[in-house]
């Protein structure tokens, strides 16, 4: 690994995140509140950082900067934590956390639009400190590397490999040539998605920060609210819907997109992925909506209907926003809650989970080995979308289930050796596995995550980034192999 190529990127990180911290400050110097001087410490402390690292970068040798798989690799992984440790100052300086523990785990979940929070008192924090919150979901929805690769060109390094690494899903593939431009248009969908949304919630009586704010976790499907109700506060049917329908959108593959403006609604309908996704969703909350209305929980067709809908694109997306405590929900319903954890999004989208795409190709790989069984000689291919699915993809696919589920038993081990219920334990890592936010039971939606321990608070920071940078890439940074040239 070329350590001063990494530590060149690396710089250009910090810059990002501090130079992000500027309309938190400007929203504390506006209120006069004490964040103010913790956004502006954060914020030299960052450049301080940037400037440590670049002095020991080749940076100023564009010749030197090409990024291999191992630069890569680096680069994403230690991005993520570098980011974290300076986006955590605010909230640990200001106060709004009560150690830079619950600060680094706070910051963690908006970075990788977990939304687990150790915040007990929302309302109650500077409007600086909620800005910035929304700021690390918007951020971390699209990635920090891809926002970086529409930079990184004109700085002479290549970026594929890190855009291979920061891109949720199978396969990550470029929809223009050349990939600073790849980066710049799926920014554009996004920017345009989260301005978009934000209109509509002002329109439904959401003040124009609120509305903001929310529109940052909807569309980086992440799940961090202004209020302690999260989207309960806001008891307009409208709001609710508008929320919803986005919250779709951003669960759905971006480059599909980029369909649409060349007319191709057909290839748009047609992906398997984008089918699947929709059915699952549609079936799940039918389902639910069954079994509440047999409950007698809530009245009427649509309230029934809308709340479960809610809470099956919220927990399907990873985003995790809450407007009713589902603990209180019938089994069958929090146990299909635990099966969407699972599957997650669509890969390329800004949601988490295992993605619907790697389950496709899961199910192919079934049907394949069941029709081997039947006929033996016959020569199957297994396909998506029309095309035969690679060797090394289902392999892929197959290691990341394997791992998956090696990290969530592993870390629910330890995490129930400290005491903690099984139920509480489990959903807690999955939840921070898949980045959803809530889970069940104590980890519910009505409380959050203050009252855990300072150890698997660490432990559920790790399974938040492992989650988000699919696994693989931060194994990789503790393996010797990575750093051998």
């Amino acid at each position: 690994m070329k350590i001063k190529t990494v530590l060149g990127v690396l710089s250009l990180i910090c810059i990002v995140v501090s130079c992000a911290m500027i309309p938190p400050l400007c929203i504390a110097l506006y209120d006069h509140s004490n964040d103010a001087s913790a956004f502006a410490i954060s914020m030299f402390a960052g450049f301080g950082l940037s400037v440590l690292l670049s002095w020991n970068s080749n940076l100023k040798e564009p010749g030197k900067n090409t990024l291999g798989i191992r630069e890569g690799v680096g680069v994403t992984g230690f991005s993520w934590i570098f980011a974290s440790i300076i986006g955590a100052l605010p909230f640990w300086l200001s106060g709004s956390a009560p150690s830079y523990t619950d600060s680094f785990f706070e910051t963690m979940s908006g970075f990788t639009t977990t939304g687990a929070t150790i915040m007990t008192d929302i309302e109650a924090l500077p409007r600086g400190i909620l800005l910035w919150r929304s700021l690390t979901h918007w951020m971390g929805g699209m990635g920090i590397i891809v926002l970086s690769l529409a930079v990184l060109p004109f700085l002479g390094v290549g970026g594929m490999e890190m855009y291979k690494a920061e891109v949720p899903g199978i396969t990550a593939e470029k929809i223009t040539p050349r990939l600073h431009q790849t980066a710049i248009r799926l920014w554009t969908v996004y920017v345009f998605l989260t301005l978009l949304e934000t209109v509509f919630l002002y329109i439904g009586g959401m003040s124009l920060f609120d509305a903001f704010c929310h529109s940052c976790s909807t569309i980086a499907t992440g799940g961090f609210s202004t209020k302690n109700n999260s989207v309960a506060y806001f008891t307009s049917p409208y709001i609710q819907w508008v929320i919803i329908i986005f919250m779709f959108a951003s669960g759905i593959n971006f480059s599909l997109y980029f369909l649409l403006p060349l007319k191709r609604f057909r290839d748009f309908i047609a992906d398997e992925e984008f089918r699947s996704y929709v059915f699952i969703t549609v079936a799940s909350a039918l389902a639910m909506s069954l079994a509440l209305s047999f409950s007698g929980m809530y009245r009427g067709l649509e309230d029934t209907f809308r709340r479960t809908f809610f809470h099956v694109v919220t927990v399907m997306t990873t985003t995790g926003f809450i407007v009713e405590d589902y603990n209180l929900w019938p089994e069958f319903t929090r146990f299909l809650f635990v099966i969407l954890m699972f599957i997650g999004a669509s890969g390329g989208s800004t949601g988490g989970g295992c993605k619907v795409s790697r389950f496709l190709i899961l199910g192919r790989q079934l049907k394949t080995e069941i029709q081997k069984l039947l006929h033996p000689r016959a020569i199957i291919t297994s396909r998506l979308n029309g095309k035969p699915i690679g060797k090394s993809t289902m392999n892929s696919a197959d290691a990341f289930f394997v791992l998956y589920m090696l990290i969530l038993s592993s870390a629910t081990l330890i995490t129930t050796a400290f005491g903690i219920d099984l139920l509480s334990a489990f959903t807690g890592v999955l939840t921070c596995l898949s980045n959803v936010g809530p889970g069940l039971n104590l980890l519910g939606p009505v409380e959050n995550f203050s009252w855990l321990p300072s150890l698997i608070k660490w432990l559920f920071s790790f399974c938040m980034l492992a989650g988000r940078l699919e696994l693989f890439a931060v194994f990789l940074l503790f393996l010797p192999g990575t750093y051998r040239k």
